[in-house]
């Protein structure tokens, strides 16, 4: 693979387990001038794990206006750069979308290495339907924009995907289960990682195991999208 001068790569990186990085990011990692990261001390992992040694800087969610036309400044001298963020898919939940937008607005080329997602392994791994999903991120953080979110999606007939931090995944659960109805649900676990976990089943049941069992790690939520009026 050539590298193009002046183009933004986009690329996916694991989202827990390392030897799911693809041959062609770290190829991209490798031969690119510059390395664009949400996070320096957690990419450092990764690219020390690979022996990439490269020149990396930050660009995240409190990376002000300057910071961000000075990484534009950077292809428009003809550098090549990687945008990684911390786990996955950049875009999806980061601020990557700006950067991507920012490179298109100065007609600079943008390049996808396509990998790992938790969106997606979550819904492979779920037993719900795959055929027709909706992405909803991160979820509102005051309970009343959240159930007001939720409230809006109550008709959804497409699966349903979620991230919820441990802190608020049980006050998640609680308001979905009484706006959604005692429906189908996939609570997945530390995707790929060590203690990865799938808990399956009813919204009722999955809210009370965790009404017992203390939250911990990263979550995906798979949730059944509404197939008759009794949701469930």
């Amino acid at each position: 693979m050539e590298i193009s001068i002046g183009t933004l790569y986009i690329v996916s990186t694991p989202i827990g387990n390392l030897e799911d990085v693809t041959l062609r990011a770290l190829r991209t990692l490798e031969q690119v001038d510059l390395i664009v990261t949400e996070d320096t001390r957690h990419s450092r992992k990764l690219l020390k794990h690979y022996e990439i040694s490269k020149r990396v800087i930050s660009y995240h969610d409190h990376s002000s206006a300057i910071k961000l036309e000075k990484v534009i400044g950077y292809l428009q001298e003809g550098k090549s750069l990687a945008y990684m963020t911390d786990a996955g898919t950049p875009g999806v939940s980061d601020p990557g979308f700006l950067l991507v937008r920012a490179a298109i607005e100065h007609d600079i080329p943008v390049s996808p290495i396509p990998g790992p997602t938790a969106a997606i392994a979550g819904l492979v791994g779920s037993g719900l339907p795959m055929n027709r999903f909706v992405f909803e991120g991160f979820l509102p953080f005051k309970s009343g924009k959240r159930r007001t979110r939720l409230s809006a999606l109550q008709s959804e007939t497409r699966t349903m995907i979620f991230y919820e931090s441990p802190h608020r995944l049980l006050k998640c659960l609680t308001d979905m289960l009484d706006i959604f109805g005692n429906r189908h649900i996939c609570v997945c676990r530390e995707l790929t990682k060590k203690f990865e976990e799938y808990i399956r089943g009813s919204l009722l049941d999955v809210t009370r195991c965790f009404e017992s069992s203390r939250p911990r790690g990263e979550f995906t939520l798979i949730v059944r999208g509404v197939t008759d009026k009794k949701s469930t």
